[in-house]
């Protein structure tokens, strides 16, 4: 099994033979601006302190790790950890990407 870890898609979204995606003809072109502002935008100190800021001031990241002294107890001593994905202002995941594509 090749070590499919080590692998980025292309410009085109492929992984070697797979992937992709299927724009309609009439969206290529502003699909293509869109990644063009991107990629010139991106890495910029200017817009990763900002996304950075929104992430903390609205999103509420990043989200602490808690010890979970009484479920490490109950199963045997165990030092368990949770990520409190929970204590989000939207919910574990949904702004993740929308924050910066915004």
């Amino acid at each position: 099994m090749p070590d499919y870890f080590r692998h980025h898609p292309d410009s085109k979204g492929f992984f070697g033979e797979h992937g992709g995606a299927f724009l309609p003809p009439e969206l290529e072109n502003h699909f293509r601006e869109i990644t063009e502002a991107y990629l010139l935008i991106s890495k910029s100190h200017k817009f990763i302190s900002e996304l950075r800021s929104i992430r903390k001031h609205y999103q509420g990241r990043p989200t602490p790790v808690y010890f979970a002294e009484r479920l490490s107890e109950l199963a045997g001593g165990c030092r368990i950890y949770l990520k409190r994905e929970d204590l989000n202002h939207t919910g574990a995941h949904k702004l993740n990407h929308c924050m910066g594509e915004g």
